[in-house]
């Protein structure tokens, strides 16, 4: 080979890789960009994540500082008396026909079981179908030692009543809420408008003051229908109390606060 001939293949080996292909110093230059692209995005993502985190609830801290009484106290207005009869109803039913048909032992029994099985379903299941379910009761432990020294004897004949079965009753507190609202008179609104009592709760108010708090629910009624029978709830629940209407929870939500009169100090000998 010529040494003109040598030249010309050192010069062609020379330049091929820089037409051909990128040369390594380029693509370690690249390096370094796509890092740096890339960097910004992460650090958005998780300042993003920081930022959509919520906030602790104002409500829980407020709530947290009171405690709850839990109502565990026995009492057999708080039992289903529907319940029990058609339990011990359809059990001396289902094995009086196995004794019968001598699946199971007793057959000397059967008779007796069948002849008071059937009414007591009968009657159980009569009075499941006409019980009224009791109300959940929210009660703190400041209102509980109020209550028996400063709540009035009507006060306390109304918690009693929505916190037990009661039967025959379409809704709680039927026959006062039938006055207040008149129902199908004049000034009053139709029946199928009236309010449905959900929950109540015991508190005390800022000057120290037993309060029952009646929630409803009516869907068909606004603040205004309450708060011009305000008169009317302090006169029905009365004497010795005084009513406030506000807003509940949610927007079908209404409360009546029955706040007593009597303070703890004027109750002390």
């Amino acid at each position: 080979m010529s040494i003109e001939a040598a030249a010309a293949a050192a010069t062609t080996a020379w330049l091929l890789p820089a037409s051909g292909r990128s040369s390594p110093s380029l693509l370690c230059s690249r390096r370094p960009a796509v890092r740096l692209a890339r960097s910004p995005r992460r650090l958005a993502v998780v300042a993003s994540a920081v930022d959509s985190t919520p906030p602790a609830s104002s409500s829980v801290a407020s709530s947290a500082d009171k405690t709850i009484i839990p109502d565990n106290d026995f009492s057999l207005a708080k039992v289903s008396f529907g319940v029990i009869g058609l339990g011990i109803g359809c059990t001396l039913l289902s094995y009086g026909f196995g004794a019968y048909f001598t699946i199971l032992p007793g057959s000397e029994w059967s008779a007796l079981m069948l002849t008071y099985g059937f009414p007591l379903a009968i009657i159980g299941m009569a009075l499941k179908y006409a019980e009224l379910r009791p109300v959940p009761c929210l009660t703190y432990s400041d209102a509980q030692s109020l209550r028996e020294i400063c709540a009035t004897p009507i006060l306390k004949q109304v918690r009693n009543d929505v916190i037990r079965y009661r039967y025959g009753d379409e809704q709680h507190l039927d026959e006062a809420l039938k006055r207040i609202f008149q129902y199908g008179q004049g000034g009053g609104i139709p029946r199928r408008s009236a309010p449905i009592l959900q929950r109540i709760r015991e508190e005390v108010t800022e000057d120290g003051k037993y309060c029952l708090v009646l929630v409803f629910e009516a869907k068909a009624l606004q603040l205004p229908d309450f708060e011009k029978r305000r008169a009317k709830f302090t006169s029905f629940f009365g004497p010795g109390i005084t009513a406030e209407i506000g807003k509940g929870a949610t927007d079908n939500e209404y409360e009546v606060r029955l706040i007593s009169l009597t303070s703890p100090q004027s109750s002390q000998p």
